[in-house]
């Protein structure tokens, strides 16, 4: 009998490119202008869509809107955007059909991470826009598994925030969490932790074994 061979789902900001500080400044930003909490708006916006971040740290505000501006911003600050150590090799190393994105980027976003840093875009990239239900919620991940045809028991989820470890769970799917965003006390319902992506083939398919 064959081995099971792992199907990847990978978050994109904290697994496959390092966008913390872009990231920050475009939060920073943001918060300063409406009079907000900075740390507690950066913190909230982790693993999180930006119309979450608004509906959590902004309620008053238009959602539509400040989602725009928000991720307008984010496009267009891709400054110290770079891949994570082995992120180009995981990408080249896995089949196709056996790797998909699911971030809370939007579609424009994904594509300028992917870009700045310098990677290949995988052809199932589940966007905000494809989702009614962000992290912690499943949808995206279930999503990604059907784009690809894989059974969730197959499907290994790699993720830096409690929300992204917190959807893969509830996918039903094993969870690898990469420790660029957060300490592993953080993450501690993650089945493995990994301080980059190097090991990440060899660990993923002991874990569907």
């Amino acid at each position: 009998m064959s081995a099971v061979k792992p199907v990847l789902l990978c978050d994109l900001d904290g697994v496959l490119v390092d966008s913390t500080n872009a990231i920050a400044r475009v939060y920073r930003d943001w918060a300063r202008r409406h009079g907000l909490d900075e740390e507690l708006v950066v913190a909230t916006a982790q693993g999180r869509p930006s119309h979450k971040v608004v509906r959590v740290c902004a309620p008053s505000l238009d959602v539509d809107a400040e989602r725009s501006a928000i991720d307008a911003a984010h496009t267009a600050d891709q400054d110290g955007v770079v891949a994570i150590a082995g992120a180009a090799e995981l990408l080249a190393g896995t089949p196709p059909g056996r790797l998909a994105v699911v971030t809370s980027c939007s579609t424009a976003l994904a594509r300028a991470r992917f870009a700045a840093a310098g990677l290949p875009q995988p052809r199932v990239c589940i966007t905000e826009e494809q989702v009614t239900r962000g992290k912690p919620d499943p949808e995206g991940y279930l999503r990604a598994a059907a784009a690809l045809g894989a059974d969730p028991k197959t499907c290994v989820v790699l993720e830096d925030a409690p929300a992204g470890v917190a959807a893969g769970l509830a996918a039903g799917m094993h969870v690898i969490a990469v420790l660029t965003s957060h300490g592993a006390a953080e993450l501690g319902t993650a089945h493995a932790f990994v301080d980059d992506l190097a090991g990440v083939p060899a660990i993923a398919a002991g874990l569907v074994a």
